[in-house]
């Protein structure tokens, strides 16, 4: 079954209640819209295990049709909230990598406070759910968002930012990249990864 569905909503999961072998490096898709980077990336590394986590259901849906049509055991989707999911529900130390690719950018100054990368609860939840090691991946064609995640990130200590360049490993585009792209936007990136101990 491709979408997972906690038992309980309201404590913290074991990492075998997501997936069986709590030993597989973990990776999540936070927001995942449509689910085409985690559809692309499940069969790519089948010794990963990857859970898609989206809010509205049309896109859990679609995420979840792409799942079934690749046929892999090793992906999954989640309908939740995204700063719960990493601030709460998630066990501590057990995501290798988490992709948080074209957020919602809150671009009126007004909102900004709105945005995941300036939620408290999500930054301390990150470094919580992080392994030692584990990195955080971002993209955005939001120029302020990126300067803001730079700078919320900063002040972390537990992070250092490390360099990603652009054919370091498979990453394939989201829908929502591939459209910035088709109308001439820049995509700014950026990866962490949480200090060792």
């Amino acid at each position: 079954m491709s979408v997972f569905v906690p038992s309980d909503y309201f404590r913290e999961l074991r990492r075998d209640e997501i997936f069986p072998d709590p030993s597989r490096p973990m990776e999540i898709d936070l927001g995942c819209g449509e689910g085409t980077f985690t559809a692309a990336m499940a069969p790519q590394f089948p010794e990963r295990d990857f859970l898609a986590v989206e809010r509205i259901l049309c896109r859990v849906e679609s995420t979840s049709k792409k799942i079934n049509r690749t046929g892999v055991e090793n992906a999954k989707v989640m309908r939740l909230e995204s700063a719960y999911v990493v601030g709460w529900l998630l066990p501590p130390a057990c995501v290798s990598r988490l992709h948080l690719l074209c957020p919602d950018p809150w671009p009126k100054k007004r909102h900004e406070r709105n945005r995941l990368i300036n939620n408290v609860e999500f930054l301390t939840g990150l470094e919580r759910i992080l392994i030692p090691g584990g990195e955080f991946l971002l993209k955005t064609d939001h120029p302020e968002y990126f300067e803001n995640a730079i700078e919320s990130l900063s002040q972390r200590s537990g992070f250092e930012r490390i360099d990603w360049p652009e054919d370091a490993f498979f990453y394939p585009q989201t829908d929502f990249e591939k459209h910035w792209l088709r109308r001439g936007l820049s995509i700014n990136r950026a990866r962490w990864r949480k200090r060792e101990a």
